[in-house]
């Protein structure tokens, strides 16, 4: 059986993006950039949802670096109701049930499994216990009004443990946790 990560760039306040928001929140460096190749270089097969997808495979001539071109050279699934085909190459369409073929495909697959972004996605591959690492990327500011995708809206509680932390260029803060399977805590 295969592993699931589902990798998450947010702001200190959860949200996913901010409507005045640069990539990365503005806070690119060198050690996320690092990071960002190590994590690439890995074996894997991309879980995607067709909003990333097209934002990945659309970005201009001009800005394909090295990372995406890495990305086109990776076995990707997206997920959609409405795309019927892939123009990134080594990217196939599926319309099956998310939840379904995802498990499928962890039993299956010869490498690990990893989101990026695909917030619908990730929330329900957490929703359906499905997801063996969070790993949540957290930028150093308050998005605040400007915030849209709060990551974390209609996501099924789950108790994490926390398997590993990383500060990338001194500011950016990698958390990674692993759900346990038990309850959370109540009052």
């Amino acid at each position: 059986m295969q592993t699931l990560t589902v990798d998450v760039f947010l702001s200190v306040d959860g949200w996913a993006k901010g409507t005045t928001s640069p990539g990365y929140f503005g806070y690119f460096g060198p050690e996320l950039e690092e990071w960002i190749t190590g994590e690439l270089a890995l074996p894997q097969l991309v879980v995607l949802g067709r909003r990333t997808y097209e934002a990945l495979a659309d970005v201009p001539d001009e800005a394909r670096d090295a990372s995406w071109q890495r990305m086109a050279e990776l076995n990707k699934v997206v997920f959609s109701g409405t795309l019927e085909t892939a123009s990134w190459p080594n990217t196939r369409v599926c319309h099956d049930d998310l939840i379904t073929e995802v498990g499928r495909l962890k039993s299956e697959s010869d490498v690990p499994l990893r989101t990026m972004g695909s917030l619908s996605v990730a929330r329900q591959l957490c929703g359906a216990g499905l997801v063996d690492r969070l790993r949540l990327m957290t930028f150093p500011l308050l998005v605040g009004e400007t915030g849209r995708e709060p990551f974390f809206a209609d996501v099924s509680s789950a108790d994490l443990e926390l398997v590993g932390h990383r500060a990338l260029d001194g500011r950016v803060l990698l958390l990674e946790y692993r759900p346990t399977g038990h309850d959370i805590p109540r009052a």
